[in-house]
C-alpha cells in the first residue's frame, strides 16, 4: 500500500499555478485523502476543506477523521465528491 504524508498538492486555478496549493494529511493510494483532526468538535468548514482537496485532486472519496472522539468510530466523516 502507498502512503503519501504531509503531501504538497500543486493547485492550478483560473489559469495561476501555485506549486503548493495545500497539503493534504494522508493521501492512500492516490485514491483517498485522509484529513486528520483532533479537536473537541468538528466544525462545518473541516467537511467543506476536504471536499475542496477532493475536488482540486480530481479524487471521490475523503475521510475527516477526529481522533478527540472518545470512540473513534464516532470521529470518522465520510466525505465524497460526485459519487
Amino acid at each position: 500500500m502507498h502512503v503519501e504524508r504531509q503531501k504538497e498538492v500543486p493547485v492550478i486555478w483560473d489559469g495561476i499555478k501555485m506549486n503548493i496549493g495545500f497539503r493534504a494529511d494522508l493521501i492512500v493510494e492516490q485514491q483517498v485523502i485522509l484529513e486528520l483532526k483532533s479537536v473537541e468538535l468538528v466544525a462545518p468548514i473541516n467537511s467543506k476543506q476536504l471536499l475542496t482537496y477532493l475536488k482540486l485532486n480530481g479524487m471521490k472519496l475523503g475521510l475527516l477523521i477526529n481522533f478527540g472522539e472518545l470512540l473513534i468510530k464516532n470521529g470518522i466523516t465520510r466525505i465524497v465528491n460526485n459519487l
